[in-house]
């Protein structure tokens, strides 16, 4: 089906990065018909990992944060509806349902919804100076509660966020303590031995951990939180506590509209779920992967961004698969950290180092059956042949068997391990 033969309202419900790629695809697709992009917070769509980094930082302001200029919408007409809230799907019907009551009518849907917080039912949550972590909104509160220094923040959570939200809050010269489940911060995603290089990173910056450990109780002074108590009985003093302890798939209308979900929406590769006429895209989409023949959930901005392209795509019936390999970064104090591959096929097996973790500069490279599968790269300079990324993907997608003893060798070029070995 070529764009212009599509007729009737393509409405996409979630205005994130996911959903704002999908409209913008489909204007430079040639698709003319009705876009209707309806988001449920009051700012222009935004993406993620400045909310968190640069822009916590005060290193960037807000507009460094939006998927496109805020006029882009009018001059491609496309019809955004911020602050609304869709409340039901009639796949039968072909409409959704808005909170003020209208029903929509659509000839695509896509569900672009996203992820909420998790949260812990923990007595005190409700003191202010407690929050959770995902919007721009929170961003702005917790750069203002931050940085002026001096405060005792309380970090529940040692995964990605926990620990990007940690430096920051450091960086800022606040006494920062952090709780985790796992004996080792990120261990569950990268293994204890690069878990400890990010543990030791953050302690020479001042960071405190209390690992494994828990919050039992928050208590508070006049409305506001004041301390933490842990499941330990220790009494942890706090002015600001930020509960990141990872998200959940959106996928309430989803459940409701009859389509099959499962770790999130479940779809094809190429972003169908199970109702026709109804794609999903982003943090909410559980996609089968043509890599893994598995399907794969990915709450990484470069998911949204390849899936809104994939999902739009293919609603105007073109070819399109969500194939590419998953990739994200991350930034704490000096260090600069890029990721590519499947944590799930990299759990369990050792990695091999290039570099020096002393150094704060090297490739950490997952295998199974001699094939890469994951790897990260840490402050590796972009300078040497094609870059560490571009080979890291190279290997994954080509199922390039290779060495470990290669790998890990320096003194052959990152461009060299590409090629058979003799």
């Amino acid at each position: 089906m070529a764009a212009g033969q599509v007729d009737g309202n393509i409405v996409i419900v979630g205005a994130g990065l996911a959903g704002a790629t999908a409209a913008r695809t489909l204007r430079s697709e040639g698709y003319s018909g009705p876009v209707i992009l309806i988001g449920s917070e009051g700012h222009n769509p935004y993406i993620r990992p400045p909310l968190s980094k640069d822009y916590l930082l005060g290193k960037e302001g807000e507009d460094k944060a939006a998927v496109v200029p805020r006029d882009w919408y009018e001059e491609n007409d496309v019809d955004l509806r911020l602050g609304a809230s869709v409340t039901g799907i009639r796949p039968d019907a072909g409409t959704v349902l808005l909170n003020d009551g209208t029903a929509l009518p659509y000839q695509s849907l896509l569900l672009a919804t996203g992820a909420v917080p998790r949260t812990i039912p923990l007595p005190g949550s409700e003191l202010s100076g407690v929050t959770t972590f995902r919007t721009l909104d929170d961003s702005r509160w917790l750069r203002k509660s931050l940085d002026q220094g001096g405060k005792n923040v309380v970090m529940i959570g040692s995964g990605w966020i926990g620990m990007e939200l940690a430096a920051a809050a450091a960086t800022y010269g606040n006494n920062v303590t952090l709780l985790g489940l796992e004996d080792v911060p990120l261990g569950a995603a990268i293994g204890p031995e690069l878990g400890r290089f990010f543990r030791s990173l953050h302690e020479a910056h001042g960071v405190d951990f209390r690992l494994p450990a828990s919050a039992h109780e928050l208590r508070g002074s006049d409305g506001a939180v004041s301390a933490v108590v842990t499941d330990s009985g220790e009494v942890l003093p706090a002015d600001v506590v930020v509960i990141a302890v990872g998200v959940e798939p959106a996928v309430g209308l989803a459940h409701t509209a009859g389509l099959k979900v499962d770790n999130g929406i479940l779809t094809d590769a190429s972003l169908r779920t199970s109702v026709p006429g109804i794609f999903a895209a982003g943090d909410v989409a559980n996609a089968l992967h043509p890599f893994t023949g598995e399907h794969y959930r990915s709450e990484h901005w470069s998911n949204a961004l390849n899936g809104g392209k994939v999902a739009a795509r293919a609603m105007l019936g073109q070819d399109a698969t969500h194939s590419t390999i998953p990739y994200f970064y991350t930034d704490q104090f000096e260090v600069s950290m890029e990721y590519s591959g499947f944590p799930a096929l990299a759990t369990g097996t050792e990695p091999v180092i290039r570099g020096s973790l002393e150094d704060k500069e090297f490739i950490a490279f997952w295998q199974r059956d001699s094939r890469v599968v994951a790897g990260m790269s840490v402050n590796w300079p972009r300078t040497e042949g094609p870059g560490a990324q571009k080979v890291i993907k190279a290997l994954i997608s080509g199922r390039h068997p290779v060495g470990p003893e290669r790998l890990a060798d320096a003194s052959t070029g990152l461009d060299q391990v590409l090629l058979p070995e003799a």
